[in-house]
């Protein structure tokens, strides 16, 4: 069995979540998402509208998603990978070169974002 992760926030979902994870998925036939916990979107200063539990609570309804972890801190990937057998790890190519480090665990892929919406562009275009 082959096993991808990734990682995000996954706030205010949307069609570009929705096919980063198909893609994702489609990388391999077991799909883990580490999402940001609480605790750690504020030490990043980051603001999510929904909580860590709600959050995971949507993305496990997703079809695409075999398990959500908690991501804690920006130094758990390697162990994350080791932990979960991960083959591939996948973020969008706004991260390109970022993980460059994990390819002595696993393979590193980084897909094409999603043009035409983000959680920013939403969040600004309600403001």
């Amino acid at each position: 069995m082959k096993k991808v992760i990734t990682y995000g926030t996954f706030d205010l979902l949307h069609w570009g979540h929705i096919k980063l994870l198909k893609r994702a998925k489609e990388l391999g036939d077991y799909l883990v998402v580490a999402i940001s916990t609480d605790e750690f979107n504020r030490l990043k200063h980051k603001e999510a509208y929904h909580s860590f539990e709600h959050r995971k609570l949507i993305l496990e309804a997703i079809r695409y998603v075999d398990e959500v972890i908690p991501e804690n801190d920006w130094e758990q990937k390697i162990q994350d990978v080791k932990d979960h057998n991960i083959d591939i790890f996948v973020m969008g190519d706004d991260w390109k070169g970022e993980f460059d480090f994990l390819e002595d665990y696993c393979k590193v892929v980084y897909l094409p974002r999603t043009t035409g919406i983000s959680t920013t562009k939403i969040k600004d275009d309600l403001r």
